[in-house]
């Protein structure tokens, strides 16, 4: 395995492009990314593993969803700096619930296959959500809020933000629960369209919050004085 990993040029090279492939079919799935730990994660359990830019994290494929990738076989290009796996996929590997990522014709811009599972019951309605904002960054800003606020620019995203959070605060002032649900999510719409204008996931978010159970508030707080 050693001898395998060490035929990539890391130090020319810190993520590796993946392409990964149907093992039955040879159809492409989607393309992603391994570091040094990913490819040797992937190499030891024969269960494809990835580094998300936008998570910044390692990960393994299917970890939210189930929908795993079983490895049969890994091959290098030429140049020693793309590799192609092929792999057997539980359930979709894409995360809008299409067997592939490749579903968008190009010069058309027409789906050509249909959603085989509910992405919001893979991830959750932060990540389906998070991921549908970016997907609005192309969209026509004359159908789309979306769209719209990412043609605006950042002083509108930011505006909104601030707006909302601003509504939410009179909502909790007034002691009015309803409004305030209402209110918060608008707040959280509004806050994850700049957190995608700077590509940065809501899982991101997760991890500074898992990491700051292990200290105190005080700790923490600590932690970033000067």
């Amino acid at each position: 395995m050693r001898e395998a990993i060490n035929k990539i040029d890391w130090q020319k090279i810190d993520l590796l492009p993946v392409i990964v492939q149907d093992n039955s079919n040879n159809e492409v799935l989607m393309m992603a990314y391994m570091d040094k730990q990913a490819l040797e994660l992937s190499l030891t359990t024969k269960i494809a593993h990835y580094f998300s830019r936008s998570k910044q994290r390692i990960w393994k494929k299917g970890e939210s969803s189930g929908h795993i990738q079983t490895i049969h076989s890994f091959n290098i290009d030429c140049d020693n700096d793309t590799l192609l796996i092929k792999v057997t996929q539980e359930g979709v590997a894409c995360h809008t619930g299409r067997r592939s990522c490749f579903f968008t014709e190009l010069e058309s811009g027409e789906s050509t296959s249909e959603v085989e599972v509910n992405s919001t019951a893979m991830y959750g309605v932060i990540d389906t959500l998070y991921h549908t904002i970016q997907e609005r960054k192309n969209a026509d800003p004359e159908s789309s809020w979306t769209a719209k606020l990412f043609a605006k620019g950042d002083n509108t995203i930011l505006k909104k933000v601030v707006e909302e959070a601003g509504e939410f605060s009179f909502a909790y002032k007034d002691n009015d629960e309803v409004e305030m649900v209402y209110e918060a999510a608008d707040l959280t719409y509004h806050m994850l369209v700049a957190l995608a204008a700077k590509n940065i996931s809501p899982d991101r978010i997760k991890q500074e919050l898992a990491r700051r159970f292990d200290m105190s508030g005080i700790a923490e707080k600590n932690s970033r004085a000067d």
